[in-house]
């Protein structure tokens, strides 16, 4: 979905169209959580602090987040993809993989259909990347936003992947493209000329996952589900964190969308709750402690746990997530 929460603002008060929109952080000390795309031309991004995005863009209209809202529109979007398959896999309440290799049609065609039937129902554009596998469709539904569409056909992978900025590679930041670029690496193709050997010497773990990804490598299936095994909030920052206090005022909001979203899963009983940092090298931690309450205070403490593990180091992802009773402790993102 294109902007999901801000459009939502934006079609249940036809006032704010055409205006730059952030929603939540209504006051001066929040974080944005989403902007539509008026307030991203500004710089404006989730995450920011309010003060910035009104410095950036001192005409933005601050909504206050409506999760229960979004929630229902949500599971009318789901509503609507059941009408062509019964794989789906949630990513979160905006976003989902939907495996398509049974029908008859093309992949272009049904994704056409699906996201004129959400405009038609909810009133909401989306975009959608048509591709062999889970990797390249989610590079490819970014490429054509706001309300459009790309298809990759299994013929052109190899080249739609050499010529692919490697800054387009899901866990490639900002400080991830220059360490890349100190390689002399700026797309897919460069990067392809590393064996694995050297990828895996030079940046060690994440060398083995980027050979994989530069190649467009995506054995993943579309998993289906019915129980959730947890529920989290990820954020990856534009730019490194290495400021505690800021890291504990993202960590708020992302505990409250989370504490909003447990909300729709009050049969499954949370047995503990979690935070995560990702450090600046790439590598990453977790914090976790037993108990339902997913509280600002247990999250602080998490997070100062977790922090005091990177000795100094900044930190380019923030999660707060819960853990439910009696399952694996895989998560999956909100």
């Amino acid at each position: 979905m294109d902007c999901f929460y801000a459009a939502i603002e934006v079609r249940d008060d036809p006032s704010l169209s055409g205006k730059p929109v952030g929603v939540g952080g209504s006051s001066g000390r929040g974080v944005l959580t989403t902007a539509n795309y008026e307030a991203r031309k500004y710089g404006c991004h989730s995450a920011m602090p309010v003060f910035k995005a009104r410095q950036l863009c001192p005409d933005i209209v601050l909504t206050p987040v409506r999760f229960e809202v979004y929630r229902e529109v949500s599971a009318e979007v789901r509503g609507i993809f059941a009408r062509y398959t019964d794989l789906v896999q949630p990513l979160s309440l905006d976003e989902a993989y939907l495996d398509m290799s049974h029908r008859k049609e093309s992949g272009a065609a049904l994704a056409q259909e699906i996201r004129s039937t959400i405009f038609r129902e909810t009133g909401l554009t989306a975009s959608a990347g048509i591709a062999p596998n889970k990797m390249i469709a989610k590079v490819a539904s970014d490429w054509n936003k706001p309300n459009g569409q790309l298809e990759v056909r299994p013929e052109e992978v190899d080249g739609f992947m050499k010529g692919l900025r490697v800054g387009k590679l899901q866990g490639v930041g900002k400080r991830g493209q220059e360490t890349l670029a100190k390689m002399g690496v700026e797309t897919c193709g460069d990067l392809q000329q590393f064996s694995k050997i050297e990828l895996v010497k030079t940046l060690n773990r994440w060398g083995l996952e980027l050979y994989e990804r530069c190649r467009g490598r995506d054995e993943r299936a579309v998993s289906v589900d019915g129980v959730r095994k947890s529920l989290s909030k990820e954020l990856t920052f534009q730019e490194n964190i290495d400021d505690f206090d800021w890291l504990l005022t993202v960590l708020r909001s992302l505990r409250e969308e989370v504490a909003e979203a447990v909300e729709a899963y009050d049969d499954q009983e949370v047995k503990s709750r979690v935070v995560k940092l990702k450090f600046e090298d790439f590598t990453q931690t977790t914090a976790e402690k037993a108990g339902g309450v997913v509280g600002d205070e247990v999250y602080e403490e998490l997070l100062r746990l977790a922090w005091s593990r990177g000795e100094g180091k900044a930190v380019r992802l923030l999660g707060a997530g819960v853990k439910f009773a009696g399952e694996e402790d895989q998560m999956d993102l909100l």
